[in-house]
């Protein structure tokens, strides 16, 4: 007897390894399996303008990242002593404006040289509903706690968000010919909006991306994280304490679905190999200092030599130069290897 709808997935055509150079924008989802994509080592460039729910805003990032136009001061705003850009999410602002601007233009910089040698872009569209600035226009990332008198709320249209998104496609394929574009809908429920307002502006998001692989449909497919979380994890034992997030549990989950998907046999099992090496590393120790801890630090070593000199085209620069601080901690910390 079978207790759960199982969503079937079939093996993509987009092949993902340690090779493909990413770039992941949007919410929920781009988030989660960003992280476990940066963890598993793949070349990944994870929301470097911080989380992003609405398509509009999420086009504007990659166009802006397109120009390679650097923000200025002329780009940020005040609200309570604090230092914004309405085109970053909040972990980006500062009290100290120069701060700010070192914050933004540390990712901003990196993800513009980056951008066009991307072979996939993965994007999670969170709501349909934007937040317009009066004062400009502009329809912003994030509204930072500002009077809500100062915007226009209002929900795009399944043919507003294809439109914009269409002409985006367009100009990356010019850059990069064979940009592969993968969509998905964020499971997490924007309860403000109300409940129906949610399910209306999750429909809309389907409906503009599916719109989207109808007209390029060498370039753009779709993951159905969103259908796996409400109908396969339908139970709330399955999201956080909030009721709106999905647990660890359910993170886990799609992320194996994921890699089903995406993943050959090869890449799972690098991926494996490199997961044992990090659990060896993040391990803290209960008696530092003895002889089998030293023992164990350098069979870690080891393996992490093995894993690079096996694997060259995967970047362990980070890692190489790590030693083990022993102490009560058992961290690694940076240290020339003696």
């Amino acid at each position: 007897m079978n207790f759960r709808t199982i969503v079937d997935i079939p093996v993509s055509d987009i092949r993902i390894d340690h090779s493909t150079r990413m770039m992941l924008f949007g919410s929920c989802f781009s988030e989660n399996i960003g992280r476990k994509l940066v963890q598993s080592k793949f070349q990944v460039d994870l929301n470097p303008f911080g989380i992003l729910y609405n398509p509009f805003s999420i086009l504007s990032s990659i166009r802006r990242l397109l120009s390679a136009r650097p923000f200025s001061e002329g780009d940020l705003v005040s609200n309570n002593g604090i230092y914004h850009s309405l085109m970053h999410h909040g972990q980006f602002s500062d009290p100290d404006k120069d701060a700010c601007l070192h914050n933004i233009s540390l990712l901003f910089n990196g993800a513009a040289d980056n951008i066009k040698h991307t072979n996939l872009f993965l994007v999670t569209f969170g709501s349909a509903y934007v937040y317009q600035w009066k004062e400009s226009g502009e329809i912003v990332g994030n509204c930072h706690k500002f009077p809500s008198r100062l915007f226009n709320r209002f929900r795009l249209s399944v043919e507003e968000i294809t439109e914009e998104w269409e002409k985006l496609i367009t100009d990356l394929k010019a850059i990069i010919p064979d940009v592969r574009l993968l969509f998905t809908v964020s499971p997490v429920r924007h309860w403000k909006e109300g409940a129906h307002e949610n399910q209306i502006s999750k429909s809309v998001l389907h409906l503009a991306i599916d719109n989207l692989g109808s007209i390029f449909p060498e370039n753009v497919r779709y993951f159905p994280a969103y259908e796996v979380m409400i109908d396969e994890l339908r139970d709330y034992r399955f999201y956080d304490e909030d009721m709106m997030h999905p647990s660890s549990f359910a993170v886990d989950y799609i992320w194996q679905l994921f890699g089903n998907t995406f993943f050959s046999e090869e890449t799972m099992r690098i991926n494996e190999e490199w997961k044992e090496i990090r659990k060896a590393m993040e391990h803290r120790p209960l008696y530092p200092g003895t002889d089998a801890h030293r023992a164990f630090i350098k069979s870690t070593f080891q393996k992490l030599e093995d894993f690079a000199h096996n694997y060259p085209w995967i970047s362990c620069d980070d890692m190489s130069v790590e030693k083990w601080k022993g102490g009560e901690e058992g961290k690694w910390e940076r240290k020339e290897k003696q």
